[in-house]
């Protein structure tokens, strides 16, 4: 189970640090001005998501479901758990914002600001902190 639990949060600190730089890029991306730069944001963006962001979430369901079944008789009784797996559910759905945004980029159709997407940007921190909160802390224990 350690090893399990090592490599889910390997996987979570490598799918969040992709999610905090994507939004990043989109950033700097719309605020390029040039083809050559919108170009290079474009291969940044699709290598740091596909190379990195994808594989890491699927990782970290992999992992995560794979303690969850190992723990089920003691998880599927914490409120914590439940709450933890919605803020990750957000996550998720974040994940699938940034996968959007980039396709709109990637193909030219973003209308979305630089000040939107410094914005967005912070949104994950909020997430994750309740989620790190929720496991170590377990207020609803």
């Amino acid at each position: 189970m350690l090893w399990i639990k090592a490599l889910h949060i390997i996987f979570v600190i490598t799918w969040m640090a992709a999610l905090f730089y994507l939004p990043r890029l989109f950033v700097y991306h719309v605020m390029s001005e040039d083809e050559i730069s919108r170009e290079r944001f474009k291969i940044m963006e699709r290598k740091l998501l596909r190379g990195i962001a994808n594989p890491s979430m699927i990782a970290v369901f992999i992992f995560g479901a794979w303690m969850s079944w190992l723990g089920w008789d003691y998880y599927s009784t914490q409120i914590w758990y439940w709450c933890k797996i919605a803020l990750v559910s957000l996550m998720a759905a974040y994940h699938h914002a940034c996968v959007v945004y980039w396709k709109q980029l990637r193909d030219d159709h973003c209308t979305k600001s630089h000040k939107f997407f410094r914005v967005f940007n912070e949104l994950p921190v909020f997430l994750l902190f309740g989620i790190v909160i929720l496991v170590v802390v377990k207020p609803f224990q």
